[in-house]
Order: C-alpha cells, then sequence, then structure tokens
C-alpha cells in the first residue's frame, strides 16, 4: 500500500511538474532559427522552458505579426524582426529596457543599441548583425607583375583598398578586355542599381548626420554629403567604366555571383559571404576581406541587425524575456550555425583569428566605426525608399541627370509622403 501511494504521489508530482512547464513559441525566417537554435536548446536544458519555432519566409515574419496585431492577440511569445521593422512594431511590443544591463551595453556596438532604441522605449535585444566589408581577390592583389604595373600607374602600391580614391583607382585597373574582342569581359567591381543601402554607406562616410532623415526627422537627402555620395557610387559606372553596364539589374545576389564566378576583382558585400563562398566557386581560397570603406568621416556602414522582440499579447513574457537574456549572453552559440554572425563584440572576439573567420575583424571594425548607424527609424521607412530613394539612384545611374536636381526632387518627394 505504501509503494502504492508513492507511486501515486509520484506521479502526481510529475503531473505538476509537466503543468508548470512552460513553452515559449518564435516566429522567425529561416536563417534566424538557426542562428537561435543553438541557443534554443541550452535555454531549455538550464531552464526546462521550452522552445518552439515557426519559420516563415523574410516577408512572411511581417505579414504575420501584423496580422496578429491587428486580431489582437498572438500565438507567439517572441518574435525575431528585421531592423527595418523596428518603428512599425515598436508600439506594440514590450520595454525590454530592464534587459540591457551595463554589461550588454558596453558588449553592443553602439548602432546595434541606437536602432533598438524607438522614443523612450528598447524595443528589441540584437539577436544577431550584420554590415558590408569589403571583399577582394588575394591571388591578384598578390601578383608581382600586377604590383609593379599598378605602382607605375598610379604612384602607390596595390593594396586593398580603404578610401574612395584607392577604389576607383584599383576597380579602373583591374578592368579587362580578357578574351581580345573589344569588350571588358572582366571588371574591377560591380554597381548595384536595384538597393540603395549601398549608397546610404558612402552617405555615412562623406559625413552626414544621418542618412535621408536626421535624428529630428528633417529631410536632409539633399545635403553636401548625400550629393558627394552619390557622385562616387555613380563614378565607377558612369565615368571609370569599371563595372558591369546592366547596373539596374544587379542586386545584391548578381553581385555575389559576378565575384564567385571570377567576373570581378572586388566587391561591396555582407561579411556573411565570406564564410559561404562554394568550394567550386573559382575565387574559393583566394578571398581577402577588409573593412568597409573610409570617406572624410571615417569607415561607415549601414548595419543589417535583427531584433528579438516580446509582442504586447504575448502569455508568456517573463519567459520569453529570460530566453531573450539568454540568447544575447550566450550569442557565441550562433557562430557555427551556416550564416555564421552574431551581434555581441565579445562573440566575434571570441572566434576572430580562427581559420575562417579572417571577416570578423573587419565586420567588428566596421560595425563599431563611430560613423556606422542605422536606416532612419520612421514607419514609412520602406515607402520612402521605394518612392524616392531608389528611382533617385537609379535615374543617377542613367549617367545623363543632374545629381543635385535628382537629390531635390527626392526630398521633395519625401515630405510629401510624410506629410
Amino acid at each position: 500500500m505504501k509503494k502504492l501511494l508513492g507511486a501515486s504521489a509520484l506521479a502526481l508530482v510529475c503531473i505538476a511538474a509537466s503543468a508548470k512547464a512552460e513553452t515559449i513559441n518564435i516566429l522567425v525566417e529561416g536563417g534566424g532559427e538557426m542562428l537561435q537554435k543553438a541557443a534554443a536548446e541550452k535555454f531549455t536544458a538550464e531552464t526546462g522552458i521550452k522552445v518552439n519555432f515557426t519559420v516563415v519566409p523574410y516577408q512572411g515574419v511581417f505579414d504575420k505579426f501584423s496580422a496578429e496585431i491587428a486580431s489582437g492577440s498572438s500565438a507567439f511569445d517572441v518574435v525575431t524582426i528585421d531592423v527595418v521593422w523596428n518603428a512599425k512594431f515598436a508600439s506594440h511590443v514590450e520595454d525590454l529596457a530592464p534587459l540591457f544591463t551595463e554589461a550588454v551595453r558596453e558588449d553592443l556596438p553602439p548602432a546595434l543599441l541606437a536602432d533598438a532604441k524607438i522614443g523612450d522605449k528598447l524595443i528589441g535585444m540584437p539577436a544577431w548583425a550584420n554590415a558590408e566589408i569589403v571583399f577582394y581577390r588575394k591571388d591578384l592583389f598578390d601578383k608581382p607583375e600586377e604590383q609593379k604595373a599598378f605602382q607605375a600607374k598610379y604612384g602607390y602600391p596595390l593594396a586593398p583598398p580603404k578610401t574612395w580614391q584607392q577604389w576607383r583607382d584599383i576597380a579602373t585597373f583591374f578592368t579587362r578586355d580578357t578574351d581580345g574582342d573589344g569588350k571588358a569581359d572582366f571588371w574591377g567591381t560591380d554597381t548595384i542599381g536595384s538597393f540603395s543601402e549601398e549608397w546610404m554607406a558612402h552617405v555615412l562616410q562623406a559625413g552626414s548626420p544621418g542618412v535621408i532623415l536626421d535624428k529630428d526627422g528633417k529631410v536632409i537627402i539633399d545635403n553636401e554629403a548625400h550629393r558627394k555620395a552619390l557622385e562616387f557610387y555613380i563614378a565607377p559606372h558612369c565615368i571609370d567604366h569599371s563595372v558591369p553596364e546592366n547596373v539596374n539589374e544587379i542586386g545584391w545576389g548578381e553581385a555575389q555571383n559576378l565575384f564567385y564566378q571570377g567576373k570581378t576583382a572586388m566587391m561591396k558585400f555582407w561579411a556573411h559571404a565570406y564564410k559561404m563562398t562554394p568550394a567550386d566557386s573559382k575565387v574559393s581560397g583566394k578571398v581577402g576581406v577588409v573593412p568597409m570603406l573610409a570617406g572624410d568621416a571615417g569607415i561607415a556602414a549601414i548595419p543589417g541587425p535583427w531584433y528579438n522582440v516580446v509582442p504586447s499579447t504575448s502569455q508568456h513574457k517573463d519567459a520569453a524575456k529570460k530566453f531573450i537574456a539568454f540568447a544575447i549572453a550566450n550569442n557565441a552559440l550562433g557562430i557555427e550555425a551556416p550564416l555564421g554572425l552574431a551581434a555581441t563584440k565579445s562573440a566575434y572576439n571570441s572566434y576572430a583569428g580562427k581559420p575562417g573567420y579572417e571577416h570578423f575583424t573587419p565586420l567588428l571594425e566596421t560595425l563599431s566605426a563611430p560613423a556606422t548607424q542605422g536606416r532612419p527609424m520612421n514607419e514609412k521607412y520602406q515607402e520612402i525608399v521605394d518612392e524616392a530613394v531608389l528611382p533617385a539612384v537609379q535615374q543617377a545611374l542613367t549617367c545623363k541627370a543632374d545629381v543635385g536636381e535628382v537629390l531635390t526632387d527626392a526630398k521633395e518627394t519625401i515630405e510629401d509622403i510624410l506629410d
């Protein structure tokens, strides 16, 4: 009888424990699940709180979270969102300020901390971040004959570019007709005409206080830094002819493929691509990386961070916040995932210098650069880009428009959008 009662008591304890066990649901896109899976498994092992990921395509995160906000309820306790959505969702998520301890603040690149703050709230914790850095062909840069020819032509040594002028010189130098048909078939670099973030990075390098808008929301797309940056951005296409001609057809994927296929000597690209260089590509084992270019204001880039937020309608807010705090404390666990990204300085530094992670030092230097900052935290940001910013860049890339007039027109369009 004692044994029976003991077994019953044990069963009741197990049922009670099971009833107390929580599960938090996380909405995320595919790469984000991989970057957070190791931390989630360790979190469950240490806390008993289960973590369930709902994985959707990129746009699906925005659409699904928006639908849940409209319905007034949520099946999700954490949503991992792109930084460009921070302003849109800020009023529908919890303030995570208590999670930003002094140690956490010191461990984050300043731009990532700044992008977490919307109004007087810290709306999300960075989960991982990325930025464009400079990729170059080591095998070409290291050739004695190339070094000699470059020195003779430009009067300084051939080395990975640091400045705008060096970028233009090197791109021009390597652009060639290799098959003798009178047309270039190998280029120094590429110019992306279907996205505007790369141009925005040059705006910050030129010393603008922000891109498109200043901190008070005033439209500054026509200031001197924006003009100088746009003139530099179109120069390889319009003046130097050191890039493929079909610039408006070139996006991130096309630029990446040109480099991997051995068609360009350099590219400015998101740092994760270093680790993902295909083993069978023509540049495998030949890729070098350095920080993003520097202008008058120094190195600068537009970061690409993602943030973990807690919906105001979450049913497990305490558990969700525990997971987010745990994830940032164990941020390096995501580095072994295919994308191999993190958010904290300590996570990147723990891998810097290891074979295969040579891109981490230039990435961290770029993310932490004083001039690096995020895109405007405005709910209409995407509309502004689609209706004014990208059309302005593409108009400038026709090589027929006056850059100053293009930016003035863009300013008027943006002011109409914001009215």
